[in-house]
């Protein structure tokens, strides 16, 4: 265990466990938004804690690669480089839990201070932005009111009182919905399927019921806008996550708003 580790993430009420990996670069330990509450007591990210190697050249060379940016792996490729315990796969972790990740990733690497160009979407002036990601923090949850190494959760339905179980995603099942929409476009390019594609993902089972073919239908055919919309903004609200809001100010017209902290591979490599 390297003795430069620094948290990152705010810690809360959460009680450090440190994870036995050695690593010949400086590492950090990052707190994740889900605190490990939903993963299974076997799995390493229970402890709520990532342990995470500085980017090197290795990691430079990965985030330039044309092939792996091509096909849509750069950042999970990077990730799992970056990872210091190796039993941990990325591919299983949730969204929220990556988040974070890569926000330390970038923080370790580079700093705090993240510019980037921002369009206003009032006037569409181009404002030239310095995002302070320390103050970057993790949304407040209530995990008592929920198992631990349990990612199931019920919800009943508003209108039709319907009782449906369902899960937090990860990076696994978003592969999995971008595969059945890339299969959906074949077929319609006039509706994407989107929402209808990730409620049958993310929905376990309705009124008890596990069966795919039940939830399937039912999302299809029988699932108002009003309980879709409802069911959606519950999710938002109990999903662990990094608020990745930040105070944007229009230079042009004044306009003040909360945007979305914009994050691709032009994030790792700071303006010069």
């Amino acid at each position: 265990m390297s003795d430069q580790i620094v948290s990152i993430t705010k810690p809360g009420n959460y009680t450090p466990v440190q994870q036995k990996q050695e690593s010949p670069f400086p590492t950090e330990i990052i707190n994740l938004p889900s605190k490990g509450w939903f993963y299974p007591e076997d799995n390493p990210l229970s402890t709520g804690q990532l342990e995470l190697k500085v980017m090197t050249a290795k990691e430079e060379d990965i985030l330039t690669s044309k092939n792996l940016i091509q096909k849509g792996v750069v950042l999970d490729k990077l990730l799992e480089s970056l990872i210091v315990n190796k039993a941990i796969k990325p591919e299983v972790m949730f969204n929220c839990d990556r988040n974070a990740a890569f926000i330390a990733i970038r923080r370790m690497a580079y700093g705090d201070d993240y510019k980037a160009v921002i369009s206003c979407p009032r006037c569409n002036a181009e404002n030239e932005v310095v995002i302070d990601l320390d103050k970057l923090d993790n949304k407040v949850v209530d995990f008592s009111q929920y198992s631990r190494g349990k990612n199931e959760f019920d919800f009943q339905l508003p209108f039709s009182k319907k009782n449906i179980t369902f899960k937090l995603l990860s990076k696994k099942d978003e592969e999995a919905i971008d595969a059945e929409m890339k299969a959906l476009s074949k077929i319609s390019k006039e509706v994407s399927g989107e929402i209808t594609t990730r409620l049958k993902m993310v929905i376990l089972s309705v009124d008890g019921n596990p069966e795919r073919a039940v939830v399937r239908k039912f999302v299809d055919q029988e699932m108002t806008s009003r309980d879709s919309l409802a069911f959606r903004s519950h999710i938002r609200e109990m999903t662990p996550d990094v608020d990745m809001n930040f105070d944007f100010r229009c230079s042009a017209c004044s306009l003040e708003r909360k945007e979305d902290i914009p994050m691709g591979v032009s994030f790792f490599w700071p303006n010069e």
